[in-house]
């Protein structure tokens, strides 16, 4: 939940505003709400979410419900608050941002990871959104109101995005992306020996029923849970115990490549929220233990990297593509198990 002070009752404020809204699936076992939410909001802790329902501000179809309510099937959980979403507060703040290419339409930029690219539920400055905003005058807003952002990568993924400057500029290249013509492809590192030098996983991506933090691969007679995703792989490099890849996104779901890499049975290495922090392939012995902890330490954050972007200039019509180096904490990462298969025999 936010870390304002919440109102003392709705009657403090005139308006309300939502900050959180989630429709149960038709399955639900009855759960109370309290531990519906906290299974949903990251960042939440179990006393705000009562306090939030102390002051009738959880809402079960409209009815404003106490802590212990029980979530039923198709029942519309909303949360207000007096003030609005953070993420709507926008503030320029004077981040530095490593622009790889700019003109009057666009601009590319290569995030470091740890970076979030815009505010939102427990990430309020310090985002690429802050920075973009404070250096970049009248940038236009995506459908999420959103300034300059055609597309995103996750908080601790690094690498390429293309970020729009005129309305025109938004438009053209949002349809891109949509229309799947756009150019994307990342280097990962995964745990396991990745059999096919080159393979295409196919498997529609939704919220996972049981983690609402993580997505999964839905299919069979479930598969529309999820939205059609798509990811061509390709082995670059053989390390024993893990593979380096590069993935090309041919959609852009949340998550898509962990969530793809996962679902193979190859996990990205030091992925925390799909298990990638533990030690998935490997021998029992303590010096290998103490590699692999050497390897987290070098680059605590999942082995993913947007390396390659590639797009339609909007105005031009001209085909552009861009390039960045892999980060030193993958590199050396990656170094240090090349370094390892060659002196165990791999």
């Amino acid at each position: 939940m936010q870390e304002n002070n919440f109102p003392e009752t709705q009657e403090e404020s005139d308006e309300l505003y939502e900050h959180y809204s989630f429709t149960a699936e038709k399955g639900q076992q009855p759960l109370r709400v309290d531990k519906y939410l906290m299974n949903f909001i990251e960042n939440a802790t179990r006393n705000k979410i009562q306090q939030a329902a102390k002051d009738g501000n959880i809402l079960v179809n409209d009815v404003a419900v106490k802590s212990n309510y029980k979530v039923k099937g198709n029942d519309v959980i909303r949360v207000l608050f007096a003030h609005p979403p953070h993420e709507n507060l926008l503030v320029g703040e004077d981040i530095p941002v490593d622009v790889v290419y700019e003109d009057e339409d666009l601009l590319v930029v290569n995030k470091p990871a740890g970076m979030v690219v815009h505010p939102g539920h427990g990430n309020y400055s310090g985002t690429l959104i802050n920075a973009l905003i404070y250096h970049f005058d009248n940038l236009p807003k995506n459908s999420s109101d959103r300034p300059g952002l055609v597309h995103r990568i996750d908080k601790d993924t690094s690498g390429l995005l293309v970020v729009a400057k005129t309305e025109e500029a938004m438009t053209h290249l949002a349809k891109q992306f949509f229309n799947k013509t756009s150019e994307r492809i990342y280097y990962a590192l995964v745990w396991g020996n990745v059999a096919e030098d080159e393979g295409t996983i196919e498997g529609n991506i939704g919220r996972h029923p049981k983690n609402r933090l993580q997505n999964t691969v839905f299919f069979g007679d479930e598969a529309e849970k999820g939205k059609a995703a798509v990811t061509h792989y390709k082995v670059l490099e053989r390390l024993g115990y893990v593979t380096l890849v590069s993935c090309q996104l041919e959609t852009g779901r949340t998550h898509q490549i962990r969530v793809h890499m996962k679902h193979i049975g190859h996990t990205l290495f030091n992925d925390s929220r799909y298990g990638g922090e533990r030690i998935l392939k490997g021998t029992t012995f303590t010096k290998y233990k103490q590699f692999v902890d050497n390897c987290f330490k070098i680059l605590p954050r999942q082995a993913l990297h947007a390396k390659t972007l590639g797009f339609i200039h909007p105005r031009t019509g001209e085909k552009m593509s861009f390039n960045s180096e892999v980060p030193t904490d993958i590199a050396e990462c990656v170094e240090k198990w090349r370094h390892y298969a060659k002196h165990t025999g791999f």
